[in-house]
């Protein structure tokens, strides 16, 4: 077999295309191979650059082509797809993944360890109980609403709900009573599960140093510096705040062309949760400055002062 250089993967559940190519882009074996077959073939090849994209599994995958002496790299999915030669199969994913490594501008993706994976995992799991008892109380106001009562928004005011549907003098029917209950019952199993999780966060959050460390910040907390330490590349790559803000999707969306400069609304192409929480950790901090005087020579005792003076 020819030296190869790069080999790119198009990963899946149980077949596996890889492409072959030698340094200067030609291809040397096209395969597929089943994952046992894959983590065989791949063993017995000599180091090279494996490249896949940064999808389900990948980040295992990167780890384990690194334990068998390769060098592994990620891609982001968008950034393969021009690539793609006419018709999209397997086999052309492969080749395209090759192609777009080679490019000498190309931006790949960290590997994760399986400490932040744990951590995202942790993260996405709370956020889904939080998201399912969420659906579950706009059910439980839609349902009382249909019948004219109304109770104020959240799970703080579930008190306020459990006592409607538990007074017997109300004209709520029967069976909606009892779905409603059940309602209840189900939010307040969820309501555990989340405090679970969230005192599993709090215990996580104390562990790492790089979340203690951001939790020193105004408005981060340990859910916060959880989905930081395990969503964001190493603090490293970026080489100022600005970046790290670029990253988030904190930047105007761009269509300039012929000169002309057209900046457009934010693009918010970051990760979601990440800045999502940032915008809700600094209004709280702006939102407790507001209730007493900030401290002197700070941004928001600056942006009160401009405000005067706008006035």
């Amino acid at each position: 077999m020819e030296e190869v250089t790069i080999v790119g993967v198009d990963l899946a559940k149980n077949a596996f295309h890889v492409h072959g190519a030698r340094a200067d882009g030609h291809p040397v074996f096209r395969r597929k191979l089943s994952r046992l077959r894959f983590h065989r073939f791949m063993m017995d090849l000599p180091r090279c650059l494996v490249v896949m994209e940064a999808c389900g599994g990948a980040h295992h995958w990167a780890r384990e082509m690194i334990r068998l002496g390769h060098e592994a790299k990620l891609i982001a999915p968008r950034y393969v797809k021009p690539f793609v030669k006419r018709h999209k199969n397997d086999a052309n994913d492969a080749e395209a993944i090759v192609e777009a490594a080679t490019r000498p501008t190309m931006r790949f993706v960290e590997v994760k360890s399986e400490a932040q994976q744990e951590r995202a995992i942790v993260f996405r799991a709370r956020e889904q109980l939080v998201n399912q008892r969420s659906e579950l109380v706009n059910t439980l106001h839609a349902h009382l609403y249909e019948f004219g009562y109304i109770a104020p928004y959240g799970i703080h005011h579930m008190g306020r709900i459990e006592e409607i549907i538990a007074d017997e003098t109300t004209d709520i029917p029967t069976a909606v009573r009892e779905i409603c209950r059940g309602l209840i019952e189900q939010i307040a199993d969820l309501t555990v599960r989340t405090d679970k999780l969230k005192k599993h966060i709090d215990a996580m959050s104390r562990e790492a140093e790089t979340t203690r460390r951001l939790q020193t910040m105004p408005g981060v907390g340990p859910i916060l510096s959880l989905a930081i330490e395990a969503f964001a590349p190493p603090m490293e790559s970026f080489r100022r705040g600005r970046d790290f803000a670029a990253w988030l999707g904190l930047v105007p969306l761009q269509k300039s062309t012929g000169g002309k400069q057209r900046l457009g609304k934010m693009s918010k192409m970051g990760q979601r949760d990440t800045r999502r929480l940032l915008i809700i950790g600094a209004m709280s901090v702006v939102y407790g400055a507001t209730r007493k005087r900030p401290p002197e020579r700070s941004w928001l005792a600056r942006m009160g002062v401009v405000a005067e003076l706008s006035l």
